[in-house]
C-alpha cells in the first residue's frame, strides 16, 4: 500500500520536472529554437492549431528560424499569430516562407528572462512539495485505516522526503543550467 503511494508521488514529481522542461523550452535564449513556437496557435479554418503542426520549421543559423507552411494560404494567419504572441520578434513574410530573426538579447532582457525562469522553477518546487504533502497524508490515512505499524508510516515518510529532496535538487540543477544558457552572450 505504502509503495503504491510512493510510486504515485514520484510520478507527480516527475511530471512537475517535465512541466518545468516544457516551460523552459518556451523561454527565449540568445539563439533561435523551434520550441519557442510550440505555444503559438493559429486559427486554421476555425481550429486553433500549433504552428509546428501546420508548417516545417528550420533553423539555418543560430539567430534565424524559417517557417514554411504546407498550405501557403495560412502565411498571413501565422504571421499575425506570431505578432500577437509575446515572442518579441517581428516576422518577415516573402510570400512562401516566414523568417523570424532573433536579435541578440540585451542584459536587461536576459535578467527579465532569468526572473521568468525563477518563477517557473519555484512553481515546479511547489508542485513537488505538494506531491510530498499529499503522499504523507495518504500514508497517514493508510496506516490508520489498515492498522499498519507506525514504523511503516515513518519509513514511508522518510522515503517520500528522499524523493522530494531528489526532485527539488533536479529542479535546481535544471534552473541553473537554463540560467547559464540565458545569461550566455
Amino acid at each position: 500500500m505504502v509503495n503504491d503511494i510512493l510510486t504515485q508521488a514520484e510520478e507527480r514529481m516527475k511530471k512537475a520536472v517535465s512541466s518545468l522542461h516544457d516551460n523552459f523550452g518556451s523561454v527565449r535564449t540568445g539563439r533561435a529554437n523551434a520550441m519557442l513556437l510550440d505555444r503559438i496557435k493559429v486559427d486554421y479554418y476555425g481550429v486553433p492549431t500549433p504552428v509546428n503542426q501546420m508548417a516545417g520549421i528550420k533553423s539555418p543559423d543560430a539567430h534565424l528560424l524559417v517557417i514554411e507552411p504546407w498550405d501557403k494560404g495560412v502565411l498571413r494567419a501565422i504571421e499575425h499569430a506570431i505578432l500577437e504572441s509575446d515572442l518579441g520578434v517581428t516576422p518577415s513574410n516573402d510570400g512562401s516562407v516566414i523568417r523570424l530573426p532573433f536579435p541578440a538579447l540585451t542584459e536587461e532582457r536576459r535578467r527579465e528572462l532569468v526572473k521568468q525562469c525563477k518563477t517557473y522553477a519555484e512553481e515546479a518546487r511547489v508542485a513537488v512539495r505538494k506531491a510530498r504533502q499529499e503522499a504523507n497524508s495518504a500514508i497517514e490515512r493508510t496506516v490508520k485505516e489498515e492498522s499498519l505499524p507506525e514504523d511503516d508510516e515513518r519509513r514511508g515518510q522518510a522515503e517520500v522526503q528522499k524523493l522530494t529532496d531528489k526532485y527539488i535538487a533536479e529542479v535546481d540543477a535544471v534552473f541553473k543550467k537554463k540560467e547559464a544558457e540565458v545569461m550566455e552572450i
